[in-house]
């Protein structure tokens, strides 16, 4: 994985099984200097590939025949888990975008994105960080978290034990669950915007989440945040 703050761009694997889709978006990548390591027509290619060619991210379509990216996800983050995923879908209030957040996915794109956009994100995840916006996550998880789940392993339903986290950090990961960047945290809490930064970073630790975005699946499937809830 690429270290956050390092000069080179992120390494890319481009999985999607419209060869359009991978070349345009290889062209976008390419001429704003992101290396884009390989391509994979469907699930089982892309694990693969991934596996064999290590990149910073996986840009991985949700829908592709031998194995869907869903699968495709789960296979590849449990075999590397510092690999950082970017769901490609076609609209956001997407089931499989929420199941694939819970699994560790750091977020998604759209296909109709813009070539600024597309190139931002994977730079942004290259670093380290989530894609999503606690909101948006958010919208995502208060449609499909009660009901309409995809089977799959506990990743998120394991958290039902939030014993290692202390009052201070379980009102933090509250308040995450309901969308609240760092500085509204800060705010909220009468904390410095330092202080919150340890306490998101703790809790990442002991629950062992990759980022904002697993942490807001985390808050409403472990009941800490109810959909409608404030």
């Amino acid at each position: 994985m690429n270290p956050a703050g390092a000069e080179r761009p992120p390494r890319v694997l481009i999985a999607d099984d419209q060869e359009l889709v991978r070349v345009g978006f290889r062209l976008i990548l390419t001429a704003r200097g992101i290396d884009v390591a390989g391509e994979a027509a469907d699930g089982e290619q892309a694990v693969a590939e991934a596996l064999r060619l290590t990149p910073d991210v996986v840009l991985m379509d949700i829908r592709m025949p031998r194995m869907d990216g869903l699968e495709a996800t789960r296979r590849l983050l449990a075999r590397d888990p510092h690999c950082r995923v970017i769901m490609l879908t076609t609209f956001d209030l997407d089931r499989y975008v929420y199941a694939a957040l819970a699994l560790g996915a750091s977020g998604f794109l759209l296909k109709d994105v813009t070539p600024e956009h597309l190139a931002a994100a994977v730079r942004l995840v290259g670093t380290g960080d989530a894609l999503l916006a606690p909101s948006i996550t958010r919208r995502l998880v208060e449609r499909f978290a009660a009901a309409d789940r995809v089977p799959g392993p506990p990743s998120a339903r394991a958290h039902t034990d939030l014993a290692t986290l202390t009052p201070r950090e379980l009102e933090v990961l509250t308040l995450m669950g309901k969308g609240l960047s760092n500085a509204e945290l800060a705010y909220a809490l009468t904390l410095s915007e330092a202080t919150v930064k340890t306490h998101v970073a703790r809790i990442f630790t002991k629950l062992a989440l990759r980022d904002r975005a697993q942490a807001v699946v985390v808050a409403y499937e472990t009941g800490l945040v109810t959909p409608g809830g404030r």
